[in-house]
Order: C-alpha cells, then structure tokens, then sequence
C-alpha cells in the first residue's frame, strides 16, 4: 500500500507503529477559514540537505480538504524506529515569531527542521528513525511518515514555525 501521510487518531507518545486509527473529518460551518484539521492534511519531508554534521529538511503540510483553513505556530514530532517503537524526541522551537499561515486547498506551508548526525555528551552512537509522526499546530491526532535519519543530541530536532509553501 502507498504511503499517504494521512491522519490517524491514537495518541503520538504510547502509539506502536502500525496501531493507529483513522480519523473523521471535522466539517465546518463558519464563513470564516478555521483551523485545519489533521484529517485535511498531508504530511511529508523533503530532500535533506547535510554540512558539517548538520541536517536540514522542509516539514511540509498540504491542505486536502475542500476548504482553506490554516496553521499557527509549530507541530509537535515523534522518531519512530524500524520496529515501530517510539525513540526519544527533544522537539526545540526555534525563537522565531509564528505568524498564521492560511491554505488555499492544495496549497503547503512547511517547517524547517535540524538535527545534528555528531554524538554528544554520553552519546556513542546514535538511533536511527524510520518514520516520523507528525502533530500539526494545536492538534492532538497525528500523521506518520518515512523519515530516515539518524538523529543526535539525545533526539533533538529544532523546528521553525510554519511558514507558507513547500520549501526552504
């Protein structure tokens, strides 16, 4: 089956690899654009780009719904390992002022993320992630997708808020 980086229900931090559920969407009835929803969102991660022990990659978010909706502020991230269990995740918010990015349907904002590949302090080596759940700004439902990485400094990854469109 193809992977699609749709959304799924079961809780980010106890979820097993394979466990989840799928979601409903959510319709709304304002004029108004409101939030998007997890079940209207794409997730996936672009090209990484590495330098000197450095990685860098677009998170990016596309609306599927029929509607515009829109994101505020940074999404939350999980490593998950070839087995499907949960490795340990620092998610750091880079100090960078979030402003409200709405989406058209079809359209992408995206997150600059970093991590380091360099062991440090206790680290002599590193785990490598095979996936990565993805909680969209002030959501609690998640989306899961293929992230190979090796991810040091005990699982931290920095993220910039979401910016509009699908690259760096």
């Amino acid at each position: 089956a193809a992977d699609t980086g749709r959304a799924t229900a079961a809780g980010a931090a106890s979820v097993r690899y394979g466990a989840a559920a799928r979601t409903t969407a959510t319709r709304s009835t304002g004029a108004a654009p409101e939030r998007c929803r997890t079940t209207g969102l794409r997730a996936r991660v672009g090209r990484q780009d590495a330098g000197a022990g450095n990685r860098y990659a677009p998170l990016v978010l596309t609306n599927t719904s029929a509607k515009t909706c829109w994101v505020y502020g940074f999404v939350g991230l999980v490593l998950i390992d070839g087995h499907g269990d949960v490795l340990r995740t620092r998610t750091r918010r880079e100090s960078v002022t979030p402003h409200r990015v709405t989406l058209r349907p079809g359209t992408s904002a995206h997150a600059r993320l970093h991590w380091t590949v360099v062991p440090s302090g206790h680290e002599t080596r590193c785990p490598a992630s095979a996936r990565l759940m993805i909680i969209p700004p002030d959501e609690v439902a998640h989306l899961e997708v293929p992230f190979s990485a090796t991810v040091c400094d005990d699982g931290r990854i920095d993220a910039t808020p979401m910016t509009p469109g699908a690259s760096l």
